[in-house]
Formats: C-alpha cells, sequence, structure tokens
C-alpha cells in the first residue's frame, strides 16, 4: 500500500485465484469481461469512483491489479510544508504563480503524487479567486476543486482531449486545468493557456522541469506538428517538479520558465 507521507508498505497477500476472481467481479460489475483476447481492463469503480487497473494472462504471469482510491480530503500546500515535503520558500513562490494567474505544470514519475499536488495548487487557487470558472478536463476524474463555480469534463471513447479543449472556449473559462498532458491535446492546451486563459494547471510525466518542457515538446509532435519550443516556454510559466526519495515524496524544485533559445534551449530557473 502507497500512502502520501507514508510511502509503500506491506499489508498482506493474496493468491492468483482470489486476484483473478476481484478482476472477473470488477468486470462483471461494467458489463464487461476479461479474456486472453481481451486481458486489460481499465476502470473506475461505480461506488467510489476508484481507478482499477488490471492484467490476466497470457500478458502477466498471473492477475494483477492496481487500486487507486480517490483523495478523502485535499492535502493543502500548507500540509506539504507541515509534513516536510515541500518547503515555505516552494510554497510561497507557488502562491505567488496562482496569484499571477501564471500557468502551472506539475511534473514527476509515476506514482509520485503529481495529482494531489495539484489538488493542492487548486485549492491555493480556490482561495485566490473563488469566482473564477475553472474548467477541468480529464480522463479519469481525479483533481478536486473548491471554486464556487467549476465545470468538470472527461474524455470518452469518441470525445478526446482535443475536442473537450476547443469545447471549453466556448464556456468562457477564466481558468482551464488538465489532469494529465499526455498526447497531442498539448498543442490545442498551451494555445489556449496563451490566448486570453492564464491561470491554468496541468500534469505531466518528467522528472524534472527542463525534461518536462521537453516532454510537452514531444506530445505536441503526436498531433503532426513541431514541437514549436517557443511556444511552450510562452505559454508554460511555472514547472512544479515532485520526486519520490528514500525519505518520501519531496517537492524537487520550483522553476520559473524564462524562455527558449537555439543555442541553449529552454531557460529555467530554479526559484524555490
Amino acid at each position: 500500500m502507497d500512502r502520501l507521507g507514508a510511502g509503500m508498505t506491506f499489508t498482506g497477500r493474496i493468491d492468483a485465484v482470489r486476484a483473478l476472481t476481484i478482476v472477473n467481479t470488477v468486470a462483471a460489475m461494467l458489463d464487461t469481461v476479461v479474456t486472453a483476447e481481451r486481458p486489460i481492463l481499465e476502470c473506475e469503480l461505480p461506488l467510489d469512483g476508484s481507478r482499477f487497473e488490471a492484467l490476466i494472462p497470457p500478458l502477466v504471469e498471473r492477475a494483477s491489479f492496481a487500486l487507486r482510491k480517490k483523495a478523502t480530503l485535499v492535502f493543502t500546500l500548507e500540509d506539504y510544508v507541515a509534513k516536510a515535503i515541500m518547503t515555505a520558500a516552494q510554497r510561497t513562490a507557488i502562491e505567488s504563480a496562482a496569484a499571477a494567474r501564471q500557468n502551472i505544470l506539475v511534473c514527476g514519475g509515476t506514482g509520485t503524487g503529481k495529482t494531489t499536488l495539484a489538488n493542492a495548487i487548486l485549492d491555493a487557487v480556490a482561495k485566490i479567486d473563488r469566482e473564477h470558472r475553472v474548467v477541468v478536463i480529464e480522463d479519469t476524474r481525479e483533481l478536486q476543486v473548491n471554486a464556487e463555480n467549476v465545470v468538470f469534463l472527461r474524455t470518452s471513447d469518441n470525445t478526446d482531449m482535443t475536442r473537450l479543449l476547443r469545447a471549453t472556449m466556448r464556456l468562457r473559462p477564466d481558468r482551464i486545468v488538465v489532469g494529465e498532458v499526455r498526447d497531442g491535446s498539448a498543442l490545442a492546451l498551451l494555445k489556449a493557456w496563451n490566448t486570453g486563459h492564464p491561470g491554468g494547471v496541468g500534469t505531466v510525466h518528467a522528472n524534472d522541469a527542463s525534461a518536462a518542457l521537453i516532454r510537452v515538446g514531444q506530445l505536441i509532435q503526436e498531433a503532426g506538428v513541431p514541437p514549436s519550443p517557443e511556444l511552450i516556454a510562452e505559454a508554460v510559466n511555472v514547472v512544479v517538479s515532485i520526486k519520490r526519495t528514500p525519505e518520501g515524496r519531496k517537492v524537487e524544485e520550483v522553476a520559473a520558465v524564462r524562455g527558449w533559445s537555439a543555442s541553449g534551449g529552454f531557460h529555467v530557473e530554479r526559484v524555490a
């Protein structure tokens, strides 16, 4: 079991038969099946919205699954400082960026707590501009926003994130939030952030600030266009990097994006 502030702990074992029974039970709840021809199950549990990811043979030796529960409460930036996950200076830098309506990108590897940190940043945003209209776009509902005026959009098999971003433009958003930037929709997001909708928040898989900006460029290429580093440097103002360490999760840095040049690449300055 992996908990924020506690890390990974051993809680017990489950045999292969019971694991497969659990996977099949979840599939039945959703009126679907998992078979050797369809060995992957990705879904949300209807009871509480927890994410469930499962694989069965032949992809794995025995049935394997991960259950990702939704947060029951939002950790604030103050909580992060109290738990020594971030410093007071990092908290101040993030709050200043949120107040200035700068676009904030949270980066980290798998299981580093990007979504939980994004929730903490969104909590700070809500305290600053509670009446701002916030549009949240996700594949799976995970982000929590305490703003008075918030709209949650979710992708589907027929509607991808790029389509939702276009629809968002007609919803008169003050801030646009994306749960995870993961494909060619990165181009639409940056254009939205850069054309009258500042103050957004998003997450991306990358190990540090420079790698996060490069990763966004790679995602833009999936839309069939060049990576456009100038657009990235103009649209992304702050990158917050979080990592897993032997002592637990730590915010590695808060970095300001100062531009891009052909000779030096992205100019990133650590501010906290």
